[in-house]
């Protein structure tokens, strides 16, 4: 399921094609751990190498919301995924319960993560799962415009899931992106910002490539780029790659960064609505700006 071949995805960046496969088969990986120790899942999610966890929390973020859907909430998969270490995952968490209802065909999420503000991550996993599965296909049919709140959410997931797609090439992402509708251009490239900081596969020439294309939409990519140091920092492992994305577009460090996140959400923490999620979304854009 993560070899780019079987996916449809671009084969001809060998390179950064085997990072990326290596981060899917990190999240099936945890998808098999949460499975096999749903109960317990932290002391076997632990076995896998720092860098990766985060990809394997997420993939168990997906099983436990499958199984927590299957049985009407009453298993505590999800519960049990978020308490202890798996507080420092929390954003891979959230955003794994989302893939759920992709393959299973639901559309939106039926039911959010309790989490305040953290829970709209989901939406992003929904678009990231659809297009992950789907393909380009899939992509151009999320992207188009919607009189739905959430729809910009899940775009910002197909955008991530695009840096996977087009093996995290800045020219075919930007040329997707250029040939999608305009309404969805912002939200797209937020998605790919946070996918460039988090998972990586792309260098310093690569990464000016991406903010000169980004254009008028540049403080969108910073803005999930941003969301990609919080989620890094809060694990407490920081990568070179999101370090040195952190430097080179925000020119600030990733722990500074994270801290952008957190100032930004002060007052947003405990609300459980959309807008507070597209809030703060807002509020790190100007940050940038």
């Amino acid at each position: 399921m993560a070899d780019f071949a079987v996916r449809g995805f671009r084969l001809d960046r060998p390179a950064a094609r085997a990072v990326l496969q290596t981060h899917g088969r990190s999240f099936l990986t945890g998808f098999n751990i949460g499975a096999e120790h749903w109960r317990h899942p932290h002391h076997a999610l632990a076995t896998v190498t720092e860098e990766e966890r985060g990809f394997a929390y997420e993939g168990a973020g997906m099983y436990a919301a499958m199984r927590d859907l299957a049985t009407f909430g009453r298993a505590g998969a999800l519960r049990r995924l978020l308490a202890g270490p798996g507080d420092c995952y929390t954003h891979l968490v959230h955003v794994g319960a989302g893939w759920t209802f992709a393959p299973l065909r639901l559309g939106l999420p039926v039911r959010l993560p309790a989490t305040p503000l953290l829970r709209w991550l989901a939406l992003d996993g929904s678009g990231f799962g659809e297009t992950f599965f789907g393909g380009l296909r899939a992509l151009r049919r999320q992207i188009r415009p919607r009189r739905s709140p959430r729809w910009p959410a899940l775009v910002a997931g197909c955008g991530r899931a695009l840096w996977f797609v087009a093996s995290a090439d800045p020219d075919g992402i930007a040329t997707i992106i250029a040939h999608s509708p305009a309404p969805a251009r912002p939200h797209l490239w937020s998605g790919v910002g946070l996918a460039m900081g988090y998972a990586g596969a792309v260098d310093d020439t690569g990464r000016d490539r991406l903010a000169a294309a980004a254009g008028e939409h540049l403080a969108h990519l910073a803005q999930g780029l941003m969301f990609a140091a919080g989620a890094r920092v809060r694990a407490g492992v920081v990568p070179e790659h999101t370090e040195r994305a952190c430097r080179q577009l925000l020119s600030v460090d990733a722990r500074t960064a994270a801290q952008w996140t957190d100032e930004t959400a002060t007052d947003l923490t405990t609300r459980t609505d959309l807008g507070a999620y597209l809030e703060w979304r807002s509020r790190l854009c100007a940050r940038h700006s």
